[in-house]
């Protein structure tokens, strides 16, 4: 599927912070597809009063070379007002993705300095907070993209911290993706305790050991690539 490539802007802010709302926070998050790992999400406020040149280099994490994700993580994390928050693999196997993504959501802006009254939310709804679901948010706005960045960068780091325990699985080259080393490593050694029991091949991995898995509602997530 290709990735939706618009420029993100300040347009969604900016109707925001017109209607009232001063600290607007975008959010969203990293790692729903990986087969090992936590989930991570960030928010960041882009304060209008403190408006950087650099907001235009914004994108979507996933469009952005690694090197150039980690010099707006850094400038994110010098310059503005930002959270992150972390659910591990047993979360996401307890309670399914949607459940997941919302958790670490809600925490990423827990862990803000200054509370929001406005959120700008990547693809899902919080009803907790005042709210705009914004499709492909990290695509067109420039605080969901800075959430992205933030939340990949780091967990990108975690999944770096978990390679020296599990290096069998490449998770510091892969970070819990399913490459095609990451499936033959996790067939030839099974999961480890950082798989995700709910994605199918760590599924079928543990079946061909002998083991079987309860998901959440009986949904198994499949992976195609």
């Amino acid at each position: 599927m290709a990735l939706y490539q618009a420029v993100p802007s300040l347009n969604a802010e900016l109707t925001a912070w017109r209607r009232g709302h001063r600290f607007v926070a975008g959010v969203d998050e990293a790692g729903c597809g990986p087969l090992a790992g936590p989930l991570v999400a960030g928010a960041v406020i882009l304060d209008p009063q403190r408006a950087r040149t650099w907001w235009s280099d914004l994108r979507d994490s996933k469009l952005l070379a690694q090197e150039e994700r980690e010099r707006l993580a850094e400038r994110i994390r010098d310059e503005c007002c930002w959270g992150i928050g972390i659910v591990s693999n047993e979360f996401v196997d307890d309670h399914g993705l949607t459940m997941a993504r919302k958790r670490a959501m809600l925490l990423a802006v827990e862990a803000l300095p200054q509370a929001p009254d406005m959120l700008l939310i990547d693809g899902i709804s919080l009803c907790e907070y005042p709210h705009r679901t914004i499709i492909h948010g990290d695509a067109l706005s420039q605080s969901i993209a800075a959430a992205s960045i933030i939340a990949k960068v780091h967990r990108d780091r975690l999944m770096e911290d978990y390679h020296p325990q599990y290096p069998e699985y490449g998770f510091n080259e892969n970070r819990g993706y399913a490459t095609p080393e990451h499936k033959r490593a996790l067939d030839e050694h099974g999961p480890c305790p950082i798989h995700r029991r709910l994605f199918a091949p760590v599924r079928a991995a543990l079946e061909a050991r002998g083991s079987t898995v309860d998901v959440p509602g009986g949904i198994v997530v499949p992976i195609t690539e």
